[in-house]
């Protein structure tokens, strides 16, 4: 006699389908209007100039140009200096974006 009823199937297998989250252009690539740059959950990286963000927090373009990864220095409320990531898309007669 067995100590346990036999099952059908295994007990193991239930892991979850990945999300394929990340940057999907990189920088000095060429984005056409509605072209997903980042996918990500919170505020890794946040929007600049003719970027937006989307309901489930992806960054993705607003006008057609070159893709440009910028960081800054911040001080928030509490007084800690953190590093932010900043995405902007430059037209193609910009050539950098002030900071």
């Amino acid at each position: 006699m067995a100590k346990t009823k036999s099952r059908g199937s295994t007990q193991l297998g239930r892991d979850s389908i990945s999300k394929r989250l990340g940057v999907k252009l990189f920088n000095g690539q060429t984005a056409k209007a509605g072209n997903i740059i980042v996918r990500q959950r919170g505020a890794k990286f946040l929007p600049g100039k003719n970027v937006k963000r989307a309901k489930d927090d992806s960054l993705y373009a607003i006008k057609e140009g070159r893709i440009k990864f910028r960081t800054l220095r911040r001080v928030g409320f509490n007084g800690r200096r953190k590093t932010i990531k900043i995405v902007d898309i430059l037209s193609h007669s910009q050539k950098s974006v002030k900071q």
